[in-house]
C-alpha cells in the first residue's frame, strides 16, 4: 500500500478514486443500517415490499376514516338543521 499524497496537511487523491471510496462507504453504511433494523438477507426485498403494502393500507384506512368522520358530521348537522326547522314550523302538531 502506497502512502497517501499529502498537501497542506490534507490527503490528496484522484477524483475517481475518491468517488469510488465514497460509493463503497455509502454502500457499507446502507448495508449496516438495513442489518440494524433486521432488513438484511435474502428476504429483505420481500419484507420491504410487505412493509410498503402495510403502510399503503394504513394510509388508505386513515383516509377512509377521515372521510367517514366528515360525512357523519355533515349528516348530523343537516339532520339537526332539519329537526330545528321542523320544530320551528310546528310540523309535529305542536301548538
Amino acid at each position: 500500500m502506497t502512502p497517501p499524497n499529502m498537501r497542506d496537511g490534507m490527503v490528496v487523491m484522484p477524483r475517481e478514486e475518491f468517488e469510488k471510496l465514497l460509493e463503497q462507504a455509502a454502500e457499507r453504511g446502507a448495508r449496516r443500517a438495513l442489518a440494524d433494523v433486521g432488513l438484511d438477507g435474502e428476504d429483505a426485498a420481500h419484507d420491504i415490499r410487505e412493509l410498503r403494502g402495510l403502510l399503503e393500507a394504513f394510509n388508505t384506512a386513515k383516509h377512509t376514516a377521515w372521510q367517514t368522520l366528515i360525512r357523519i358530521t355533515t349528516t348530523g348537522l343537516i339532520l339537526a338543521l332539519m329537526a330545528g326547522a321542523a320544530v320551528k314550523l310546528k310540523l309535529f302538531g305542536g301548538q
